[in-house]
């Protein structure tokens, strides 16, 4: 479960995996403040527990973590993982990330030209991907999803079950987009209601707990 996962990170007690390939260069760890990277620089990990971290274009860097803040990162940028608590993660163009992504409270997105050889996971927040390839899963629990254009996915789909305190009639069901010419490899598994959108040209695995509504053009139907 997702929330097991950021048990550590809840408790401030960042964890980081290095990347060999970014050893020998300098990382940043820190309490309180933000973390800035310029573009073309080169670092190892990057920590904080209450500052948001900003990585310019063409850096490379290892993984970028904190607790209590957002996490941006410019185009063509390598990276190994992205992981926050509470804040949101932003990915520009062509970027490489070379483990996973995921928050708990905040939102994702993943602009055109992205690779993740991780999964991509969140709690309570959307997600976004555009022409991406996501090598793992995508897993999450209230928020709205987008597989966007030319986008694949090869490790599937999940929805988890809210806990008791978050049903309520009166919140909407997620709405879930299986755009233009994208790809799930792999089962869709809702464990939720939700609303979910598949493009004509679109091609998935096996859905349980979802009816796919099947859509031609570039935008789904308007909410219900």
């Amino acid at each position: 479960m997702i929330r097991n996962r950021y048990t550590v990170a809840l408790s401030l007690a960042l964890t980081a995996t290095a990347i060999p390939a970014f050893a020998a260069d300098p990382s940043i760890d820190k309490v309180n403040g933000s973390i800035t990277v310029d573009a073309g620089e080169r670092y190892g990990d990057l920590e904080t527990v209450n500052g948001s971290i900003r990585i310019g274009a063409n850096a490379r860097v290892a993984d970028a973590e904190t607790v209590n803040g957002s996490i941006t990162v410019a185009d063509s940028v390598q990276a190994g993982g992205l992981q926050t608590v509470n804040g949101s993660i932003r990915v520009g163009r062509n970027g490489t990330m070379g483990d996973s992504v995921g928050t708990v409270n905040g939102s994702v997105f993943v602009d055109r030209g992205g690779s993740i050889r991780g999964g991509v996971e969140t709690v309570n927040g959307s997600i976004g991907l555009v022409d991406t390839d996501v090598s793992e899963g995508i897993n999450t629990v209230n928020g709205d999803l987008t597989v966007g254009v030319d986008s694949h996915v090869k490790g599937g789909i999940t929805y988890e079950k809210p806990n008791f305190q978050l049903l309520s009639s009166k919140r909407r069901n997620p709405r879930v987009i299986i755009g233009p010419n994208a790809q799930v490899d792999g089962p869709l598994v809702f464990k939720r209601e939700v609303d979910l959108y598949v493009h004509t040209s679109a091609k998935i695995g096996p859905v349980t707990g979802a009816k796919a509504e099947r859509y031609s053009g570039d935008a789904p139907p308007e909410r219900k």
